[in-house]
């Protein structure tokens, strides 16, 4: 059957120059990267744009959570916040909707020309009406038509098992699950006494992702959501149950990524990323953050920014935005745009550390366009040039920021220097 990952394996690279290019790899390395499942390249067969490189020596990318909910159900909002979030330099969209017509707002969004994920469950539990009530033939039901309608990674918590779960009473957390997967996982297992059938049917899983080239997020159901609870055990005993799931699925042939911790303090981040690195042997990890403090609200988009720049640093590569409504609210378009550039800001941190010599010539040429005060040159060179510009046009037109006027530093030392001349 023909695959991403199985064509990268024969050394194919058909298809692969544009996505390199832009990563600054040869299609050859990129290629490499794939076939070692380092890297995803996200594209689902049935959809029509240029593929999008996670992993390894690729860019740290940013997705963005649009979304229904039950209180505030605005389709044309939600179409509104994906534009915003593209806009404004969002790599991939999930469309985390849970009211109105689901199969209608996945079909506005998988309009956009940009990779889409979804979190299939959200749907199952909305037709089955409740969580004990779903059964795992709706549930791979879901997941089969939201593949066949194009969705590109689906959010998949296949290592929320009967282990895991027992680890919540092992180790108790303040609180528990929070991850709306997660907890429907745990739900449905406590409830009827079975496996999750994400866990227990994986192999036909990965036959239906296979088919329709959807690359595999395989969720963090135990991800901390609190401080005080980043080293419970829970998350940890996830972490070896996801390494496994994601060496069966590499070598079956699917792409798949490892979804990471979403609170936790800020020197235990980079421990944490490698530690997964380590156990996934290496593959792609998507991280939402993570938050490294539970008092900010209002400004979580700032906390998760900080977490996720240290955890792209070490080797995160895919960052999901936090908004500043995170915990407060659902986001609305003005959220949605400063929680993407907030997390741009961030990925182009970890891209500095991860590659230095790639990015060195724009901060290079940043520092000798402020060295002139050639504003315009500084302004095309900015993550956000537009908003660079109104802070500085503010005051009006001037030939130095108006914090220095005419005691700017630049100024006062070229002409002492004139003078010595």
């Amino acid at each position: 059957m023909h695959s991403i990952l199985r064509d990268c394996r024969a050394g194919d690279v058909t298809g692969l120059a544009e996505t390199a290019q832009a990563e600054g790899m040869t299609p050859e390395a990129l290629a490499r990267s794939i076939a070692a499942g380092r890297t995803i390249l996200l594209k689902n067969a049935k959809r029509d744009y240029t593929p999008c490189a996670i992993g390894e020596g690729t860019k740290v990318k940013v997705n963005v959570n649009i979304g229904t909910s039950g209180q505030r159900c605005d389709p044309a909002m939600e179409m509104e916040k994906a534009s915003a979030a593209i806009a404004n330099g969002a790599d991939a969209i999930m469309d985390l909707s849970t009211g109105g017509d689901l199969a209608a707002m996945r079909r506005g969004i998988l309009k956009l020309a940009i990779p889409v994920g979804t979190v299939p469950i959200y749907e199952a539990v909305r037709r089955a009406g409740n969580v004990i009530d779903l059964s795992a033939d709706l549930l791979f039901k879901v997941i089969r038509e939201q593949a066949e309608q194009g969705v590109d990674f689906m959010t998949l918590h296949c290592g929320v098992n009967r282990e895991v779960v027992e680890t919540l009473r092992l180790d108790p957390r303040v609180m528990g699950v929070v991850s709306r997967g997660g907890s429907f996982h745990t739900a449905m297992m406590l409830a009827s006494g079975e496996e999750n059938p994400l866990y227990a049917e994986f192999d036909y899983l990965l036959e239906i992702l296979d088919e329709y080239e959807i690359a595999l997020s395989l969720g963090d159901g135990m991800r901390p959501g609190a401080y005080v609870d980043s080293v419970k055990l829970a998350k940890s005993q996830e972490y070896l149950t996801l390494g496994k799931l994601a060496r069966v699925a590499h070598t079956k042939g699917v792409q798949r990524m490892i979804e990471g911790p979403g609170h936790m303090d800020y020197a235990e981040i980079s421990y944490n990323v490698k530690m997964i690195k380590e156990i996934t042997d290496f593959a792609p990890l998507y991280l939402l953050g993570p938050l490294v403090s539970d008092i900010a609200p209002g400004y979580d988009h700032i906390t998760g920014a900080i977490g996720g720049a240290a955890a792209a640093a070490a080797g995160a590569d895919f960052l999901c935005m936090v908004s500043p409504s995170e915990h407060l609210a659902l986001p609305d378009t003005r959220d949605i745009i400063e929680g993407t550039r907030v997390a741009k800001v961030a990925a182009h941190i970890g891209d500095l550390s991860r590659r230095r010599e790639t990015e060195l010539p724009r901060q290079a040429a940043m520092a000798e366009a402020r060295r002139t005060l050639d504003w315009e040159a500084q302004y095309s060179l900015a993550l956000f040039g537009d908003h660079a510009r109104a802070v500085h046009d503010r005051d009006g037109d001037c030939e130095t920021c108006s914090m220095c006027g005419d005691l700017c530093a630049i100024k006062i030392v070229e002409k002492a220097l004139e003078k010595k001349i």
